[in-house]
């Protein structure tokens, strides 16, 4: 494949791709991976889908309403489609990721002017499915099949360069079927990648200038190859001399090993934040959910968390209104969000998503039910937010720069605890890691100078 796509690009016309991804990280990631894939085609990135000859829409099917919104991003889309083809020329429409695998075939019904429509793990096939659609005379190239063959297995090397904290997917897929997600159905089963092919790209991330590597996956830490575990893993990733830091998201408390755990303790670069949805704090919900665990297993699972590393900085993810939900049932989530204290976390409306078992459960819960709990717990985990920022005030931490500010002169970076640093006047340059003491705190993070300048 790699020969072909060098034939390919030597002999290619530049082209102009533009990319909107959303959702996850590792929808990010992929995002990466499919512009790299079509660049030996000639394909460059561009900002905008005003003129390009391609776009693409990488799609994720875990928010609320989440194909509409596609469906109206394709609307606006196939005016400058008509535009372009009124002048001559051709865009070429695909859409990617877990919208385009759930709704395939609907997607060709409903907007038929789409010309590639392909599941998330079929895009290593996307040269082809471009040649095809240039030859397709109106018919969309579909592709939402689950192929026995990985893709990471046939993809050529990741060749992205620059970024300071950059993502690499390690393992995709989930077998735990919560009840109310897509993500078993769209993504397929728990996949891992070889552990020697993850440290050939972190090694490649940090030769190109990456600092800090967070490890991706629909189950992260169910990551497996042979008798090794996600802790081996990120031993091997923390050992490569240039890198400063490790994280991993996502994780399923099931799959918190002793070794994982302990790993929090003894890697040095393996940062003290760590993304640990519970989604409810109520075990009938949980049971419901089809989580597999309590809320007394996930209050014993965060003691041993803080046992191993004092200082962890804990975020999670909830889900109100889930069907049959009752005050009680809610009151139980608030107590868990008291007894626990996050740093962060992220909190939602359930919504059904076709297919899944909870789409079908009844009672739901009211709207205007969901819409005040999910405003009661928000305020709650902000208010949680909050202090952990203050607490950090006065104190000296660790700053990886990563990105300019919005202002003159601003730079703004990460603690080991994920807040946002905003540091202004400095000498300091992107990339650079340096002790920083906080004094106040913005809108979105925290503001500070610096006492240690990077060595």
């Amino acid at each position: 494949m790699t020969g072909t796509s060098a034939n390919v690009e030597t002999a290619s016309p530049p082209r102009t791709l533009y990319v909107r991804t959303w959702g996850c990280q590792m929808n990010v990631y992929d995002s990466e991976r499919m512009s790299e894939v079509l660049a030996p085609l000639g394909y460059r990135p561009v900002g905008s889908p005003d003129g390009a000859d391609m776009v693409l829409l990488n799609t994720c099917h875990i928010r609320e309403k989440a194909g509409e919104k596609v469906y109206s991003e394709l609307g606006r889309l196939h005016l400058l489609q008509k535009a372009r083809a009124a002048a001559g020329g051709r865009m070429i429409v695909a859409v990617a990721g877990c919208v385009a695998q759930a709704e395939g075939a609907e997607m060709a019904r409903r907007a038929p002017f789409v010309d590639i429509v392909l599941g998330p793990q079929s895009y290593h096939r996307l040269p082809e499915m471009v040649a095809r659609a240039d030859r397709a005379a109106g018919r969309p190239v579909i592709d939402t099949g689950f192929p026995a063959v990985s893709k990471f297995d046939v993809l050529p090397e990741a060749r992205r360069v620059g970024g300071v904290s950059a993502f690499l997917t390690v393992q995709e897929g989930c077998d735990k079927f919560c009840t109310f997600c897509v993500v078993p159905y769209t993504r397929g089963a728990e996949d891992s990648r070889p552990a020697r092919a993850v440290v050939d790209e972190a090694r490649r991330l940090v030769d190109g200038g990456a600092r800090e590597i967070v490890l991706l996956g629909q189950n992260v830490n169910a990551w497996r190859d042979g008798g090794e575990g996600l802790a081996d893993l990120i031993a091997r990733v923390g050992a490569i001399d240039g890198l400063e830091r490790v994280r991993y998201t996502t994780s399923h408390p099931n799959d918190m090993s002793e070794a994982l755990i302990r790993a929090h303790a003894e890697v040095p670069c393996l940062m003290p934040h760590l993304h640990l949805p519970v989604q409810s704090g109520a075990d009938r919900i949980l049971a419901a959910m089809n989580r597999r665990h309590t809320s007394e297993d996930y209050r014993r699972l965060v003691a041993r968390l803080r046992a191993a590393r004092p200082d962890i900085a804990l975020s999670s993810d909830f889900i109100v209104g889930y069907p049959g939900e009752t005050d009680a049932d809610f009151a139980d989530t608030l107590a868990l969000v008291d007894e626990i204290g996050f740093a962060s976390a992220f909190a939602f409306k359930y919504s059904p998503r076709p297919g899944t078992p909870a789409a079908v459960v009844r009672p739901q819960v009211a709207e205007e039910v969901k819409n005040e709990r999910l405003a009661a717990l928000q305020e709650r985990l902000a208010g949680q937010q909050r202090a952990f920022n203050r607490r950090a005030v006065g104190c000296t931490l660790p700053v990886l720069f990563e990105r300019p500010g919005r202002h003159a002169g601003q730079l703004v970076g990460r603690t080991p605890y994920m807040q946002a640093v905003h540091v202004q006047g400095s000498r300091l340059t992107i990339g650079d890691l340096a002790r920083v003491r906080v004094t106040g705190r913005t809108t979105n993070g925290l503001s500070g100078v610096v006492t240690e300048a990077p060595a």
